[in-house]
């Protein structure tokens, strides 16, 4: 069996004289057209090569090119404008294989320019006063493509600088057109070099803060037109394909000065008593208007009975696909007499709002009898008589809403940490909520920025969060937080190996904290199943004392405490002292009964009195 060795010849990039140059019988640009190499020959004399020629060097000592045929002859042209041209980058190989397979890829698809030095060789031409159409053709690309890198070209040199020393990607780049102010833009680059997480929306939204989508329904509503003729500019998005309002102030304007123009349009054309704006893009549920508006109801009329029958009659042969024009007319008639509408009376005494969609389009409410005109609308029958409505006095809330607020993280804190001890569970709780089982509509834990939920009280007196939830880190956790940005420093190939090599008791550590981070607090009844589930405890994290607790309920509700925890009745004589006692000295006798051990052994607190102790959390979720 015969054994075939291969091999790949060396290959340089070599500066050879253009007069050493010619076109091989294996180039595949055999063809060209002469307009496209003169637009070309335009670029190098203005841009110089950008990209080196390929060749094969023959018997002589000359280069036979495979690849960049049409370089190579808008070479010849250009050198005539420039001498330095005539000294000519070329790949060289001297293995005619090597050569083929150059010029099969040349046939198929060139290699790409480096992107920033294609934009700057389009802005270079552009300067020079050649057309959009003219550079196209030149590089044989689309000009829309041209138009595109002309927006970056005109990017002051640091951002293009920054792109080429991949600082920043072309996505941020490509983010930065949407302005023209130089120092603000400079500004921004700094941003974006120093923050690894400042992205295309943060750019945009640093350059154009003030300024509106096309596309969003001010904008439309208004009209470009309008909008350039009352004195406001524009910027095009070429890469995101929309058009930016630059004034949003003025835009806000127009916009109610023409939404007010439509309202007196529709008072004059509809017969209403008034008509109002109403600046949202939608009518609220429960909308009801201003102070003491009372909304109308419309009115319809029914049919006579010689109109029933006629339209039973009618629908019947539209059903059966035998009516004909004018019955259709007839039909349609007949159901506009039924459809429910506002009278000529009931406009007279009431008003209507009108707002613009989301997709630009002006809509109204329904019809509204301001305040000043309801008893002259109950008086004319369009407006039944109003009944007060009973007020009923709420009572008064047991805790503090700041109080109730502290106990709900304390409680979610307590079952996110009675969850680091359950890596099977929390995974059961992630697979329910990934899959239909839950609903779809469950949400058990909450990912991405601003997703978890506070499981810290504000007052934090005597409450210990572990480090995996959020807490301080203790020398241990500290080691592993540093030891991860050690890895992290190796780049994301290197750092992933190095992770993987911590084993899966590393892995699933950390995938369990992550999780029992972002759990949520559930609906009542599944958040107490979980909890007895899992044995969660508030107690196991948090002690009540006088500055996260008692200061902060009522005098009365530390009387009951105390009486229940020590099994006092009324009429004891320690109960009565406690009672009459100043809220200051309840705070401080309760703060000893659950924190000092000497005070209740003192008071002779019984075992099961202190499991009492030991358990009791606020009744408030």
């Amino acid at each position: 069996m015969s054994k075939v060795e291969t091999f790949t010849a060396p290959e340089t990039i070599e500066t050879v004289s253009l007069s050493d140059l010619y076109l091989s019988d294996i180039n595949p640009r055999q063809e060209v057209g002469e307009e496209g190499i003169a637009l070309l020959a335009d670029s190098l004399v203005m841009c110089g090569l950008i990209q080196n020629l390929s060749g094969l060097r023959d018997t002589d000592g000359k280069v036979a090119i495979v690849a960049g045929g049409r370089r190579l002859r808008a070479l010849n042209i250009a050198v005539t404008e420039r001498a330095d041209l005539a000294q000519v980058p070329v790949k060289v190989t001297d293995n005619p294989f090597v050569a083929e397979q150059w010029a099969n890829a040349e046939n198929t698809a060139r290699e790409e320019l480096d992107p920033v030095d294609e934009v700057r060789a389009y802005g270079k031409m552009a300067e020079k006063s050649l057309s959009i159409a003219k550079i196209s053709n030149a590089f044989g690309v689309t000009e829309s493509h041209v138009r595109r890198r002309l927006a970056l070209a005109s990017l002051p040199a640091a951002v293009l600088d920054a792109l080429k020393a991949g600082e920043i990607s072309m996505g941020l780049a490509k983010a930065m057109t949407v302005s023209t102010e130089e120092e603000k833009i400079l500004e921004v680059l700094e941003r974006a070099k120093e923050c690894r997480w400042f992205s295309e929306h943060d750019v945009k939204q640093a350059l154009t803060s003030e300024a509106v989508s096309s596309t969003s329904r001010k904008a439309v509503f208004v009209g470009q037109k309008a909008y350039v003729e009352a004195g406001g500019t524009v910027t095009a998005d070429l890469f995101a394909d929309e058009t930016l309002f630059n004034e949003g102030a003025l835009l806000d304007r127009l916009f109610a000065e023409k939404l007010a123009v439509e309202a007196e349009k529709l008072r004059d054309a509809e017969g209403w008593d008034w008509v109002d704006t109403h600046e949202e893009s939608y009518i609220p549920y429960g909308f009801s208007g201003t102070k003491d508006m009372h909304r109308l109801d419309m009115v319809s009329r029914d049919f006579t009975e010689g109109q029933a029958e006629r339209y039973d009659e009618l629908a019947e042969l539209y059903e059966g696909e035998a009516l004909d024009a004018d019955g259709e007319k007839e039909l349609a008639a007949l159901e506009d007499y039924t459809a429910p509408f506002y009278s000529d009376a009931q406009r007279k005494l009431s008003g209507v709002f009108v707002y613009v969609t989301n997709n630009g389009e002006i809509k109204t409410s329904p019809a509204y009898v301001a305040a000043e005109h309801v008893q002259a609308a109950i008086e004319a029958g369009v407006l039944a008589p109003v009944k007060e409505p009973e007020i009923k006095e709420e009572p008064k809330p047991v805790y503090s809403q700041k109080f109730i607020d502290d106990m709900v993280a304390i409680r979610l804190a307590a079952v996110q940490t009675a969850l680091l001890d359950k890596p099977d569970y929390v995974l059961s709780l992630f697979a329910f909520f990934a899959t239909p089982a839950s609903g779809l509509s469950s949400n058990l834990f909450g990912f991405g920025y601003g997703g978890a939920e506070r499981n810290t009280p504000e007052i934090d007196d005597q409450f210990i969060l572990d480090p995996r939830l959020g807490g301080e880190r203790d020398e241990a956790a500290q080691a592993a937080y540093d030891q991860f940005h050690e890895i992290a420093a190796q780049g994301s190939v290197e750092a992933f190996k190095a992770f993987r090599d911590l084993g899966k008791k590393t892995r699933n550590g950390e995938i369990t904290g992550f999780l029992a981070r972002r759990f949520l607090t559930q609906r009542p009844e599944f958040m107490a199943e979980i909890e007895a589930e899992i044995e969660a405890d508030m107690r196991a994290i948090w002690t009540p004392s006088a500055e996260n607790c008692f200061k902060r309920l009522k005098g009365w509700q530390l009387d009951d405490l105390y009486k229940d925890l020590l099994d006092l009745h009324i009429d004891a004589d320690m109960f009565k002292a406690f009672a009459k006692s100043k809220k200051g000295a309840k705070n401080e006798a309760l703060h000893k009964l659950f924190n000092d051990p000497e005070h209740q052994k003192a008071l002779g607190v019984t075992e099961a009195q202190k499991a009492r102790i030991d358990a009791w959390v606020p009744d408030c979720f």
